[in-house]
């Protein structure tokens, strides 16, 4: 479910707000208690399914025998959150958040339905889509909720309680949806969450409906939401090329590049790809960052239960530590007297993801002990706590206070795109290694799994590691060789509130 985050407060450019408090009242005040409380409850649902989907994918890809289409499980809702982000900001400009707000629930919920009662691999794949476009509507409507009926000095309290509320997801997430996968069976993992979401929306629709209607003087960026839907359709092109194995995938890829690369380089700041020093690198190592750490992630479940025969639940509880090491990280870039070493924290942390990950698949080996795996990701987690926070302060602290939006809705766009190809890639790397047929042969459960094909997740967390080291270099560019603010984005990208889609995913700042 980074589906998109609401855990990256910092990236925010909310609109002022007409709320004006009359008093002194905090967020659970009598003024905002059902509103702030419903808020929490819908993220804490987003966040608890994004924890427990890793846990309940092994199973999932044996059930339905579709390992050969695992990573598109997770690329899937990366890759519809992409467009939905833009679609959202724009529909929320133009005519408010309440609509964007409950249809995405409804169609997040929708999707969930349709991956839990699927019968194939591929209509759970389209339901994970389908879910990706909920979230992305709801993540940026959130913003906008804030923007609007919070007064500003209530904002940074709402948006901590953002994230506080995947602390608890976190922890319980992958125990609980490993419980429920081994007693109930997998499908009520996700067959169960539409329902929970019924009492939040009815908490807070009363407040929602008393946010003021505002209607946007430009109208609604064709060009920018177009842009966003180039990128999304050529991103799954080149995902569904990359699972063929003959001539007939040359097609597919060559129309994913004719539809990606044009369209992305006008939404990301001029340079990205270059690494250019100062805001194009800020919003490259981002990418980098959270691609990485995502697609190594998605894969440690299922090398656990097929190459060592843990339980789907121990399996889904070796993540547990890195969430709660994330908001360590998090709170630890935060010390004012770390601040002028900003650029080099960034650094350090994408060093700690690679030395982790590159330690996770020593757990193949024989003699080896499984809890090796869980330390790796604390430190993994605390790794990425120090980037992705860092680099959200430095995004603002580069830009102009009018382009400060645009920005940070690139910084998103790098996200999104990072965990599609990555995660996009580590599929390819897993299935040209042998590793979908070894997998298909093992049972989820089973004490003594069949043996799997080791190669298949070296290659996967091997390049994952080269991927976050990468982006350790990319970190010496973060400082601008002459200073000052950073230039909008090549794509004239509007203010829009910015969006990060963890989920299930994903990573984004706790």
């Amino acid at each position: 479910m980074t589906a998109v985050d609401p855990r990256d407060a910092s990236e925010s450019r909310l609109p002022a707000s007409p709320v004006t408090a009359p008093r002194a009242e905090g967020v659970l005040g009598r003024t905002y208690r059902a509103l702030t409380l419903g808020i929490i409850s819908v993220v804490s649902l987003i966040a608890f399914e994004a924890s427990a989907v890793n846990t309940a994918m092994p199973a999932v890809g044996h059930a339905l025998d579709g390992i050969e289409l695992y990573a598109f499980a997770f690329s899937a809702y990366f890759t519809a959150s992409l467009f939905a982000m833009a679609l959202s900001g724009e529909w929320c400009d133009r005519g408010g958040p309440l609509v964007p707000l409950f249809t995405g629930i409804a169609t997040f919920a929708a999707g969930l339905v349709v991956a839990g009662s699927a019968q194939q691999m591929w209509l759970f794949v389209a339901g994970r889509g389908v879910q990706g476009i909920g979230g992305g509507l709801v993540i940026v409507a959130l913003y906008v909720v804030v923007g609007r009926a919070y007064p500003e000095a209530l904002r940074p309290s709402v948006l901590a309680a953002f994230s506080a509320a995947w602390v608890l997801p976190v922890i319980v997430g992958p125990l609980v949806a490993g419980t429920v996968t081994e007693h109930l069976g997998w499908r009520w993992v996700f067959l169960s969450i539409p329902v929970l979401v019924l009492l939040p929306l009815a908490v807070m629709l009363p407040a929602l409906r008393k946010l003021p209607s505002r209607k946007g003087d430009e109208g609604v960026d064709r060009r920018r939401i177009l842009l966003a839907l180039a990128v999304a359709a050529g991103a799954g092109l080149l995902q569904y090329a990359a699972q063929r194995r003959d001539w007939v995938a040359a097609v597919p890829a060559v129309a994913g590049l004719v539809l990606l690369v044009p369209a992305i380089v006008r939404l990301l700041p001029a340079g990205t790809f270059r690494a250019a020093r100062g805001l194009p690198s800020v919003v490259l190592i981002r990418g980098l960052a959270a691609g990485s750490l995502l697609a190594a992630e998605s894969f440690i479940p299922l090398m656990l239960v097929t190459e060592r025969g843990l339980s789907t639940t121990l399996a889904g509880l070796s993540l547990t530590g890195g969430g709660l090491t994330w908001a360590l990280g998090s709170y630890t870039q935060s010390r004012p007297r770390l601040e002028p070493y900003r650029e080099r924290i960034m650094g350090i942390g994408l060093l700690l993801m690679a030395a982790a990950i590159l330690t996770v698949p020593l757990v193949l080996l024989d003699g080896v002990p499984v809890w090796i795996v869980a330390a790796a990701w604390v430190v993994a987690g605390f790794g990425m706590g120090l980037n992705i926070s860092s680099g959200s302060v430095l995004l603002l602290k580069l830009s102009r206070p009018e382009d400060a939006g645009s920005n940070s809705a690139s910084l998103q766009v790098s996200d999104a795109l990072g965990n599609i190809t990555f995660v996009g890639l580590s599929g390819l790397l897993f299935s040209a290694f042998g590793g979908a047929a070894a997998a298909e042969g093992a049972t989820p459960d089973v004490t003594n799994a069949a043996s799997g094909q080791p190669a298949a997740f070296a290659a996967v967390f091997v390049t994952m590691a080269a991927v976050a080291f990468a982006g350790s270099w990319v970190a010496t560019r973060l400082r601008p060789a002459g200073g000052g603010p950073a230039p909008a984005p090549s794509g004239g990208a509007k203010s829009a509130p910015a969006a990060h889609p963890r989920t299930p995913s994903a990573p984004a700042e706790r």
